[in-house]
């Protein structure tokens, strides 16, 4: 008897342990996202929201803050069905948790939101790191191919955008960036170097496959990379095709709306042609170009907005307002639910019925 009361003791706290440790790594992340926001970027932030200081300015900066949680909650279902053809089965909570867990790491440092989104699901639905590290970058894949896409219409549709958009605070255009990039690489022999050793390696390894094989130090490396790919090629495998294409249009409509709402939120709709339409499709696919080279879009996101909003005759300080606000409702998303997202995980028992065993996958 007193050993089980010990027992459970000790149960006890571990467990507030571990909902301190989450909580303290929650403030950690709060603290780390925000330490950096110079004291120029805190006026602006300020300065923005009183822009929007009215009943329906904050009516619809809500609505854009419920679209961004949205679309967070689409992205957790579609991985879902990415990991079921792998025979392992996640709770909608654990895989909302985890996608939200994955943006407040992207905020501390780029990318390490990717590995704690897949330790994340390691850790509470028994899912392998490598096969669920395949399952976000063919995730991550798709987002790309399809942003690709939308950038390649966006440009046609406006065809002086990349000589007038800047993405920092030196005045580069997204033409120079992307020119400057492109030419990097065609250069860039070392490029090739590595390139040409690594498909030298590759061939060499299937070659010899059946002697390094045997081999368990290897034979656990190659598991490993059998794991992603069985996670990466999961998409041509989804149970539910119309269902996670349908989640996929939705989620880049919630985004859409997440950027028409704050236009509204600010009187655009009245300076914009085409009902503001084009307008935040630009600003949608010129605007995801501040998350990919600054940490959650911070500084880059909101001057791209600006050099945006320049081409449709809206003034360059509002424009600049309305991407810091855009900016500020995302990152308050994400603070919130990421922080209450880590609490939440280490409160959550995983019911044995939808226990993943060692044999799944």
């Amino acid at each position: 008897m007193q050993k089980n009361q010990e027992k459970k003791k000790y149960a006890a706290w571990l467990k507030a342990g571990k909902i301190l440790l989450f909580a303290g790594l929650g403030f950690f992340f709060v603290w780390i996202s925000i330490r950096g926001i110079s004291a120029d970027n805190w006026h602006a932030m300020k300065d923005s929201v009183k822009q929007v200081n009215t009943f329906w300015g904050w009516t619809f900066l809500g609505l854009s803050f419920l679209a961004s949680v949205a679309s967070h909650y689409v992205r957790s279902e579609r991985n879902i069905l990415l990991i079921e053809p792998l025979n392992y089965r996640v709770r909608h909570s654990m895989s909302f948790y985890a996608v939200m867990v994955c943006y407040l790491g992207n905020m501390v440092f780029p990318r390490l939101g990717e590995v704690l989104r897949c330790t994340f699901l390691q850790r509470y639905e028994k899912v392998p790191f490598q096969k669920a590290l395949g399952t976000v970058l063919a995730e991550r894949s798709l987002d790309t191919f399809m942003w690709l896409i939308f950038l390649v219409i966006a440009i046609l549709l406006n065809t002086s955008a990349l000589s007038n958009i800047t993405v920092n605070e030196e005045g580069t255009t997204i033409g120079a960036l992307l020119s400057a990039k492109t030419t990097g690489l065609i250069t860039n022999y070392k490029l090739y170097f590595i390139v040409a050793i690594g498909i030298a390696f590759i061939v060499a390894a299937y070659l010899t496959r059946s002697w390094w094989g045997k081999i368990p130090f290897f034979a656990k490396i190659r598991d490993f990379f059998a794991g992603i790919w069985q996670g990466l090629i999961s998409i041509k495998d989804v149970r539910k095709p119309i269902r996670f294409w349908v989640l996929t249009a939705i989620l880049w409509i919630l985004y859409f709306f997440g950027v028409y709402t704050v236009f509204i939120a600010f009187g655009f709709m009245n300076q914009l042609p085409y009902f503001s339409i084009l307008p935040t499709f630009s600003v949608l696919v010129f605007g995801t170009i501040g998350f990919m080279i600054a940490p959650e879009g911070l500084g880059a996101y909101p001057l791209i907005v600006a050099g945006t909003m320049v081409l449709y005759h809206v003034d360059y300080v509002v424009g600049l307002a309305a991407g810091w606000v855009g900016w500020i409702v995302q990152t308050l998303v994400i603070l919130l639910f990421g922080g209450v997202s880590m609490l939440l995980a280490t409160l959550s028992n995983r019911p044995e019925k939808l226990d993943n065993n060692s044999e799944n996958g």
